[in-house]
């Protein structure tokens, strides 16, 4: 009891050694119900951080999933267009066939009516030679022209069977993509379901500890990130067009997040960062997975304001980079567009939207 007691005063934890040993006297009571009760807090702390890592982990996959459905939507719209392009072809391309074939109708009559006699038939029975060969000139004119409006209907007709080819391709690939939006729609949904369902069986104060654990995280993952020093070598200031997309991006703060969504009144994470570079007039790809793969990557230590961070390595969630190890993003549902630390989640890379400013 005694070496318990020195340890105890040593670090600063009780007032003195006679205090320690009363707690620690195994005859007094009290000492047995403070035991109980910093078992009983320590294992809801344990299970309230067990809820926080499952919706944590809940709601990383629905993240997963959204970025999923906004790539078939994505493509979906594209093939939609395609479709449309295609129609018009046929269209323009049945026209001109139909045009040929009466040309090619009216062609034929004349040969008829001509009686189709052989050459030498008509030489003979021709009693002037010199009007033979220019009529004879004249024919073979004609079957050119009818060899060149064969080859032409063959053609016309080659391309309408690729195009109606093409088209019915593109149809399948629409409906499978449909389809894969569906499914990812379905599978967002059932996740933040569960997740929002893991939330509501928390009492009112429970849900502030929760809140307060995922602030702790975030500021032990950022602490983590600023004491590597990496904040040393980033100086950058944002370029003009970098300024507005910033300027749009802060001034959502507060909005909800919600799937799928790009403003004005709720957006995703990737959804706030395509609006606010549409200020900044640059056009980037919907998805945080696309910005990603299709944007001009950059060294963290160049990072400069208005770059998007892409996190996780299945690059599922950005935000944009304010200066000062912050950044602004949209987190999740049930959350707000808000600012957090650039180093508060696993940063996969850096891209520049407006990379040759």
């Amino acid at each position: 009891m005694a070496c318990t007691a020195v340890v105890l005063c040593a670090t600063g934890l009780l007032g003195g050694t006679a205090t320690a040993a009363y707690a620690d006297d195994p005859k007094n009571p009290s000492a047995d119900t403070g035991r109980a009760a910093d078992a009983g807090a320590d294992a809801d702390a344990r299970r309230l951080d067990d809820v926080r890592k499952k919706i944590d982990a809940l709601y990383r996959k629905a993240e997963q999933a959204t970025d999923a459905y906004n790539a078939a939507k994505e493509q979906v719209e594209i093939q939609q267009k395609e479709i449309v392009k295609l129609a018009r072809s046929i269209d323009t391309t049945q026209r001109r066939l139909a045009t040929l074939k009466r040309q090619a109708g009216a062609l034929a009559s004349a040969q008829y009516r001509g009686g189709g006699l052989p050459a030498e038939a008509k030489l003979m029975l021709n009693v002037d030679p010199e009007g033979f060969l220019d009529n004879a000139t004249l024919a073979r004119k004609g079957q050119l022209a009818a060899k060149r409006m064969i080859s032409q209907l063959s053609h016309l007709e080659g391309d309408l069977e690729d195009y109606s080819d093409s088209a019915t391709e593109r149809w399948e690939k629409l409906e499978a993509n449909r389809k894969k939006k569906e499914s990812a729609r379905r599978d967002i949904k059932k996740k933040i379901d569960e997740a929002k369902k893991l939330e509501s069986r928390l009492a009112a104060k429970e849900k502030d500890r929760l809140k307060k654990l995922e602030d702790e995280q975030a500021f032990k993952q950022q602490q983590k990130w600023l004491d590597s020093g990496v904040l040393k070598d980033i100086s950058n200031k944002a370029s003009a067009l970098g300024k507005k997309a910033i300027s749009f991006a802060t001034a959502q703060i507060g909005k909800d997040y919600v799937w799928g969504a790009e403003g004005p009144d709720t957006f995703d994470c990737s959804g706030l960062t395509l609006r606010a570079w549409q200020a900044g007039d640059r056009t980037i790809p919907r998805t945080s997975q696309e910005q990603w793969r299709q944007l001009p990557r950059v060294a963290l230590k160049d990072m400069r304001p208005g770059d998007l961070i892409i996190y996780f390595s299945d690059a599922s969630h950005v935000g944009m980079y304010l200066g000062d190890g912050a950044i602004v993003h949209a987190p999740r549902p049930g959350r707000q567009v808000t600012i957090t630390g650039a180093g508060s989640m696993p940063i996969l890379g850096v891209v520049r939207p407006d990379g040759d400013r």
